[in-house]
């Protein structure tokens, strides 16, 4: 029974992985610094800069201490694994419960009274630190690779 079930395991190379992690994590915070720049030239924001550099520094804050060691845990488990890795395995089966939290939380957040130009500091902050952090995926990927 397991062999016939492992036919429809989509597994993929471990480099293979680390790659489209790197991706993922890129695309989702240039998504989220998008929505952040739309909002802040939507509004003619005066306070702009400071929103944007406030969101720049969160964004460094959480990149360090959050999102780069989650980033080095996957890229751990990932690299530990013997073999082909399932694909929807760049993050653990338990982390998939916090992101349907965080992308409920942002859609909250997104219909609040909260003040756009206010929001986009921690989109900018949280989008920031992905792609940041996208960057130990693409370090390690290129390391396996050459």
């Amino acid at each position: 029974m397991s062999t016939m079930l492992s036919k429809f395991d989509p597994a993929v190379d471990k480099r293979f992985l680390i790659a489209l992690s790197g991706f993922i994590w890129s695309a989702i915070g240039v998504l989220l610094c998008s929505t952040a720049y739309s909002w802040l030239t939507m509004e003619h924001v005066r306070s702009g800069p400071l929103l944007v550099i406030s969101g720049i520094l969160l964004a460094l804050t959480i990149h360090h201490f959050g999102f780069l060691k989650i980033a080095n845990r996957n890229i751990d488990r990932i690299l530990s694994k013997k073999g082909k890795v399932c694909i929807f395995g760049f993050q653990p089966w338990k982390s998939y419960m916090i992101i349907l939290i965080m992308i409920s939380m942002g859609a909250v957040l997104r219909q609040s009274p909260l003040p756009k130009p206010y929001l986009s500091v921690i989109y900018i902050g949280f989008g920031g630190a992905m792609f940041l952090s996208s960057f130990r995926y693409y370090r390690i990927f290129y390391k396996k690779m050459f």
